[in-house]
C-alpha cells in the first residue's frame, strides 16, 4: 500500500475505519458545494462501516470543499472549480488548500471512490465512470470496480483531463471511479441509496466485507470512448444564446443527430432557438435551470 503523508496544508474533515490488514479505500463527496446527496451518502457510510468488521481501511469525507458547502454553491470562496484545481496547493486559496489536501488523501489509497451529482446546474443520469487509463492493471480494476457499483451507465472517458480527483489517482497509480446521479437542485433519496449500495458492492467486491451485492435488474450499458474531451460535460452542446431554456427530451431518451434537446427563447416566448443534438444517443445530462448563459451546456448525448 502507498505511504500517507503526515502533513498537508489543510486538515479534511474525515473518518478512517480500520478492521484487519488488508487494502484502504477513500470515498468522497462534497468536491462541488451544492451536490448534496453524495454528502449525506458518505454520512451513512460512516454510520454503518463502523458496526461492520473490515479488511482493511475506509476514509471518508463527506465535504471536500467546505466553502463551496456553505455557500451552497459548485465553487468555494475563491470562485475556483476544485474539479479543476488539483493538485492543488498547500499555500494557496481555499480551493487550491481543499485539493492539496485531497490530493495528499488520494495518494494514500489503494482504491477511490469520488460521488457526484449535476449540482443545481446539470441533471444526469445515473452513471459510474473512470479514465481508459494507459495501465491496463489499473484500468481493469476499474472496470471492475465501476461493474461492482451497480448503476446502469458504466462510461470510460478521455484519461488526459486534468485538474480532477481523477487525474490525480491516474498519476498516482490508484485506480479510482466517480459517479454521477440526478441534480438539478432538488433532493432524491434513491441516490443517497444508490450511492450507499453502490459503495457497498464495491467493498464487497474487493473482499473487505461481507455482503450480499445489490445490482440492477438490467446489465448496465457500457461506452467506452478515448477521444479526446470525452467525459468533459461542460463543453457539450453549449447554448448558442442565453434565455429562458426549456428541455425537449427527457434524461435516459433515444435522440437521433439534430433533434432539439431543448428551446431557448426571451422572456416573452416570441424567439425561439433550439439546441440540435450534435450526434445520436442516449440523452445522459439536461441543463436543469431556466435560465441558460449563452455557452452554458445544454445537455450531453452518450453516443451508444
Amino acid at each position: 500500500m502507498n505511504d500517507e503523508r503526515q502533513q498537508v496544508g489543510l486538515e479534511l474533515a474525515r473518518e478512517t475505519i480500520a478492521g484487519s490488514d488488508g487494502p484502504h479505500v477513500l470515498i468522497t463527496a462534497g468536491v462541488h458545494g451544492d451536490e448534496h446527496e453524495p454528502m449525506a451518502a458518505v454520512r451513512a457510510l460512516i454510520a454503518i462501516l463502523r458496526g461492520r468488521n473490515l479488511r482493511g481501511r475506509v476514509t471518508l469525507v463527506p465535504v471536500v470543499n467546505e466553502t463551496a458547502y456553505r455557500l451552497g454553491q459548485r465553487t468555494g470562496d475563491d470562485g475556483r472549480d476544485l474539479a479543476r484545481t488539483c493538485p492543488g496547493r498547500a499555500d494557496g486559496t481555499s480551493t487550491e488548500r481543499a485539493a492539496d489536501a485531497l490530493s495528499a488523501l488520494i495518494r494514500t489509497a489503494d482504491y477511490y471512490i469520488d460521488l457526484h451529482t449535476g449540482g443545481t446546474r446539470l441533471r444526469v443520469f445515473p452513471l459510474v465512470g473512470y479514465g481508459l487509463v494507459a495501465d491496463a492493471a489499473v484500468l481493469n480494476q476499474q472496470r471492475r470496480m465501476a461493474r461492482a457499483f451497480g448503476l446502469p451507465v458504466i462510461w470510460g472517458t478521455d484519461p488526459n483531463l486534468e485538474g480532477r480527483s481523477l487525474s490525480v489517482a491516474r498519476d498516482a497509480r490508484v485506480p479510482a471511479i466517480y459517479a454521477e446521479y440526478h441534480g438539478g437542485g432538488t433532493w432524491d433519496s434513491t441516490g443517497v441509496e444508490a450511492y450507499i449500495h453502490g459503495c457497498l458492492n464495491v467493498l464487497a467486491d474487493l473482499e473487505m466485507l461481507e455482503r450480499r451485492r445489490s445490482l440492477p435488474i438490467s446489465p448496465p450499458l457500457i461506452v467506452e470512448d478515448p477521444r479526446p474531451g470525452a467525459g468533459h460535460m461542460q463543453v457539450n452542446h453549449p447554448a448558442p444564446v442565453e434565455g429562458f431554456f426549456t428541455p425537449s427530451v427527457d434524461l435516459g431518451s433515444k435522440v437521433q443527430a439534430g433533434q432539439p434537446l431543448g428551446v431557448i427563447s426571451d422572456l416573452l416566448g416570441k424567439s425561439a432557438q433550439p439546441v440540435p443534438a450534435q450526434h445520436g444517443g442516449m440523452v445522459l445530462v439536461i441543463h436543469a435551470r431556466c435560465y441558460i448563459a449563452a455557452g452554458e451546456c445544454a445537455g450531453v448525448v452518450l453516443e451508444t
